[in-house]
């Protein structure tokens, strides 16, 4: 904790005036690890060099079995009004093998805590796609979540990616879901959400009527960045920690990985990135692109890019616009509603360095969209 205000104040050296708070996420790992009196140690010698947005929104992660009322009651009197709680799976034996043992009533003992003190958004973490996982246990889980009536729900898909995650070598990959199986998970979960009265936000995403995230969908601000989707507009985005991301508008920014060189770099009175990039106006043009279509459904194309945009994107569009995905001309693109359940496959039309760095046969980097 030390270190990391170590680095907030480097951050601070940097600044011409106290920063203004508007969004604040502890998490990246679970902050209730810690003890509530840390927890406001931390946080104090933060909020005391900066100056708290009077709209700001703070949330946090919280694992179901050791976030206590004092953890709850400690943050809430600290200015957090939104909790999100890594459920993953309610099923026995899949907790067993992603080795997660998290009973069910810890989960119902955690919501009705953060519930009873005021908070006024409670997140799930779900995740389809696991090892052992099954249409009949997956359909048990959401049913049991649904019972609590999260506001929000995060139902990502489980990314195997066993050559940079030693975690994902314990278990047999014959025992993860075939593709299709995988599809038909979320489908599933999809279904039974939209059946219990839960919106599609996009991109894994549901929200519940009286949620700001619903809200700022129908209303045309909802917003997008590392953390997933949001209701707040910053111009910059510090990520503090290990391996943590920032994001400057015009650039990025990524921490060491490792606990030794972060502590290293901290330590030594330097700032701990270990790489970054400064993006272009190309850069910044397409981030537009694919921030309009992850976050509305749509996007205009200005005259200015359509020579790239025939290059580059119209070749993958063309093969969305053949499966129902996407509707586009030379003016812009819609997501059909079928397309909104490929909303990754959709932005990625317009991410031009993956497009022109494509290489096939190559040892992969990254999780597939299913």
């Amino acid at each position: 904790m030390q270190v990391i205000l170590k680095e907030w104040n480097l951050y601070l050296q940097l600044m011409d005036s106290k920063p203004v708070l508007r969004e604040l996420h502890i998490g990246g790992g679970t902050p209730t690890f810690f003890s509530p009196d840390n927890l406001v140690k931390l946080l104090k010698a933060i909020f005391d060099t900066a100056i708290i947005h009077p709209k700001h929104e703070f949330s946090f992660e919280g694992h179901p079995n050791n976030t206590t009322k004092e953890h709850l009651q400690t943050l809430y009197n600290l200015g957090f009004r939104r909790v999100s709680y890594g459920v993953q799976d309610n099923d026995a034996e899949v907790q067993r093998i992603i080795n997660r043992i998290q009973p069910f009533e810890n989960t119902k003992r955690a919501v009705a805590d953060a519930r009873a003190i005021g908070y006024q958004s409670v997140n799930f973490d779900l995740i389809y796609g696991l090892p052992k996982q099954t249409l009949e246990t997956m359909e048990k889980t959401i049913l049991q979540s649904i019972s609590l009536q999260p506001d929000r729900v995060a139902f990502y898909s489980y990314a195997h990616v066993p050559w940079t995650s030693r975690g994902q070598r314990l278990f047999d990959e014959n025992d993860l879901p075939s593709t299709e199986t995988k599809m038909k998970l979320y489908q599933l979960g999809k279904k039974l959400f939209t059946e219990n009265g839960y919106s599609d936000i996009g991109m894994d995403h549901f929200a519940l009527p009286h949620d700001d995230l619903f809200k700022a969908r129908e209303e045309g601000w909802l917003h997008r960045n590392f953390m997933g989707y949001t209701t707040q507009h910053t111009g910059i985005l510090l990520g503090l920690g290990v391996s943590s991301i920032s994001d400057a508008g015009i650039a990025f920014a990524q921490n060491n990985k490792t606990i030794h060189d972060y502590y290293a770099a901290i330590n030594s009175g330097e700032l701990s990135i270990t790489k970054g990039y400064f993006l272009n106006d190309e850069d910044v043009a397409f981030r537009k692109y694919i921030l309009n279509i992850s976050c509305q459904g749509k996007t205009k194309f200005l005259p200015e890019h359509l020579e790239l945009i025939h290059q580059y994107s119209f070749p993958e569009l063309e093969k969305l616009e053949e499966d129902g995905f996407v509707d586009y001309d030379d003016a812009g693109l819609t997501v059909t509603k079928l397309g909104l359940n490929f909303i990754r496959n959709i932005c990625k039309a317009f991410d031009l360095h993956l497009l022109r760095n494509e290489v096939k046969n190559e040892k992969p980097q990254f999780s597939k969209a299913i």
